[in-house]
Parts: C-alpha cells; sequence; structure tokens
C-alpha cells in the first residue's frame, strides 16, 4: 500500500447463561481495567479526551493501538499500518490481547468477546471502521465520489462476513418501514444497518461513508477518509483483500484514474440488496439508467487497478492477484 490505514474493531459481549445479564455492561469494563492496570499492556488515559471520553476511559496500548470503552462495549483501535500483513497482525491481536485478559480473569467459559456485527435479540450493531490517510488535494466531486461509492457497495461479494436473518433499522427522519419479505441469509451483516450514503453522524444515521474530516497529521496534506460500510471480518485474507483493494480504489481516484461512468442510481438501496441477493446474480441499476452486476462492477476497478498500479510494490502484486482470484 502507498498510505496509512488502520481498523477500528468494535465488540459484542456474550454472557453463558449462569453468568448475571447484568454483568454484559461490567465485562468490558473489567477487561479494560484489568489490561491497564493489572496486565500493564498500556497507558491509560489521565485526562479527559474529546467527545467527552473521562479520565479512565481507555488508553493507548504498547503495540501502539488504543483500547477504550464506546457506550458500554469494547473497542480495539489498530495501530497506523503502512503494510497490509502488519493491518492484519496488529487487528488480530485485538482478538488475542481480549481473549488473554478473560483466561487470566478466569472467565473464559462464562464471558466472551464476539466479533460480529450484529446484535440478534436487541438489533444494535456493532461496527468495524476503517480509517485511510488521503492526500488533501484529492478531488471529492459528486462524481468522483459516486463512483467510490459504487465500490464500495459492491465489495462485499468478496469482503462480506455473512449474516442470519434481517434488520430494518431507519435514518431518524424517515418513515416507517413497509412490511418486507423474509430474509434467512446475507452476504453483510452492516448492509441492512446503512442508511445514508455520506454522512457526518456515526449514530442512527449510519453512512457508508462517515463525512468526519480529522486527519490527525497535517491537516493542509492530508484528509482521513473513514468508512463505516465494513464487516468485522474473522478471516485475515478477507480483511487484507478488504483494505488492500480499497487502498487500491483510493490510488486510482488520487491520480483520477477512477472508471467513468459508473455511478449507482442508489448506493444505500444497492447494498442492501447486494447482500439479500441470495441468487448470486446481485444486479445494480447505475445513475445513467444501465444495469449490471457487482461481480463485472468489481471487475471494472480491478482492470484499471491491474492497468495503473501493477508493479508498484510486490505488496500491490500480491494483491491485485489476490482480488482477482476471490472474483
Amino acid at each position: 500500500m502507498d498510505r496509512v490505514v488502520g481498523i477500528e474493531t468494535e465488540y459484542g459481549c456474550l454472557l453463558s447463561e449462569d453468568e448475571p445479564h447484568v454483568n454484559s455492561e461490567l465485562w468490558p469494563a473489567k477487561v479494560k481495567n484489568y489490561l491497564f492496570r493489572k496486565a500493564d499492556a498500556g497507558t491509560i488515559d489521565l485526562h479527559y479526551r474529546d467527545y467527552e471520553e473521562p479520565p479512565g476511559n481507555g488508553g493507548f496500548l504498547l503495540n501502539g493501538g488504543r483500547l477504550y470503552l464506546d457506550m458500554g462495549h469494547i473497542e480495539y483501535a489498530s495501530p497506523e499500518c503502512l503494510h497490509l500483513h502488519d493491518l492484519v497482525t496488529y487487528e488480530l491481536a485485538g482478538d488475542d490481547l481480549l481473549q488473554s485478559a478473560l483466561i487470566a480473569l478466569g472467565a473464559e467459559d462464562r464471558v466472551s468477546f464476539i466479533k460480529n456485527n450484529v446484535d440478534h435479540h436487541t438489533g444494535a450493531t456493532f461496527g468495524c471502521h476503517e480509517n485511510y490517510l488521503m492526500r488533501r488535494e484529492a478531488q471529492f466531486t459528486p462524481p468522483i465520489l459516486g463512483t467510490l461509492l459504487t465500490f464500495l457497495a459492491t465489495r462485499q461479494i468478496f469482503t462480506g462476513a455473512g449474516r442470519v436473518g434481517q434488520s430494518n433499522p431507519l435514518a431518524f427522519d424517515f418513515e416507517p418501514p413497509q412490511p418486507e419479505r423474509q430474509v434467512n441469509f446475507q452476504l453483510s451483516q452492516r448492509a441492512d444497518h446503512i442508511v445514508n450514503d455520506i454522512y457526518q453522524w456515526v449514530q442512527f444515521n449510519r453512512a457508508i461513508i462517515n463525512a468526519r474530516d480529522e486527519p490527525l497529521a497535517d491537516y493542509r496534506k492530508y484528509r482521513r477518509l473513514h468508512l463505516l460500510i465494513g464487516d468485522s471480518n474473522m478471516s485475515p485474507y478477507a480483511t487484507a483483500v478488504k483494505i488492500g483493494t480499497t487502498a487500491c480504489v483510493l490510488s486510482l481516484l488520487e491520480e483520477g484514474r477512477l472508471p467513468r461512468n459508473l455511478v449507482l442510481a442508489d448506493a444505500v438501496q444497492s447494498t442492501r440488496d447486494i447482500s439479500r441477493d441470495t441468487s448470486e446474480q446481485w444486479i445494480v441499476r447505475l445513475e445513467n439508467g444501465k444495469t449490471m452486476s457487482a461481480l463485472d462492477v468489481q471487475w471494472e476497478f480491478h482492470h484499471l487497478a491491474q492497468k495503473h498500479l501493477r508493479h508498484s510494490s510486490a505488496e500491490t502484486n500480491w494483491l491485485l492477484e489476490n482480488w482477482g482470484f476471490v472474483l
């Protein structure tokens, strides 16, 4: 890759029948406190951070990442990484860190942290947020954003973690939904919870692209692209392909080499339609009235990446080969 990337993973907490249900909010705090105060896994925050995050709510880990509580659940943010191998390694380190804490606390048979995106009991969703450093001068015109949304909506055919059932959340200003046919299986866990294409808030009006611009770097040179659409992947391979293909498309964007006339008529609806299409046809409608399959859309992006990015690095060559393999 040619950019800094990072992943934030929110974990659900699952308790056995022997564990009081009220402890589902206590165990994330117990594990956080153990890691910082007993295991010396990092340095806990001593002062308030932005967004009213109080002292002691989390801290920086020795591996450069962060671990903190977010509305009752535990969240792990990987360090900033330049290579796919590093990113996947550090992302898995978050899983290992939480499991090792439960073992040390003698709770591994009663408490689990679940790396999924759906709570089937409450309908809540847990996020896997992707962060990509981009050049400030990169153009984000409506056609360019529309093309990027097309890639993000269709990549779930190889990045989706799969889910059982369905959810029907809506943005807070939408009308109640009409009854829908039953859906037994989907490609993506997050698809049903995405109700907007681009929006600034993270909760209640979740968008494919979060518009908050916090580069955590020189604001004059860089911006941070913050994505909410992705699933939490248990497969390291899926994580690598998800992040790597997206980084390639962002390189095409910065170089002005994105495909032309490849904007979806409705990126949010297409995201849901693809996820729910068990026929594996995955047909989407474009803004120009044409239709094509999500698979063909991905081949369009892959073709341009092969043409313009091949041989830029050994890692990129591996990624392009495996992108084609999964398609």
